[in-house]
């Protein structure tokens, strides 16, 4: 997986690629934490280069979305990415565009 993430006074805009397995949710997961602990309120999380992910990425993305109080917004999710996420009706819980 690869993940860039561009700051920007409390928004953060996360970029991800390719594929997120249980090995890159963990990095991930701190490096969103690490940014919300620096004031970061609002995220912004482009799933249109993202081809995968698996369960722990899913949770990932509920860990930050509970640490954030709500305040992310899932960007250009297609494909499996999608279909998991409304199989777990996760699209109920975040934000989508």
């Amino acid at each position: 997986m690869k993940h860039s993430i561009n700051i920007s006074g409390n928004h953060a805009t996360v970029f991800l690629k390719e594929k997120i397995h249980v090995s890159d949710a963990s990095l991930l997961r701190d490096d969103l934490l690490d940014i919300i602990d620096q004031g970061v309120t609002d995220l912004r999380i482009d799933l249109s280069e993202l081809t995968y992910i698996d369960s722990s990425g899913l949770g990932t993305l509920v860990t930050i979305n509970k640490r954030t109080q709500g305040r992310v917004v899932l960007v250009g999710a297609q494909g499996l990415p999608l279909e998991l996420i409304k199989r777990t009706r996760l699209d109920r819980v975040f934000n989508i565009e």
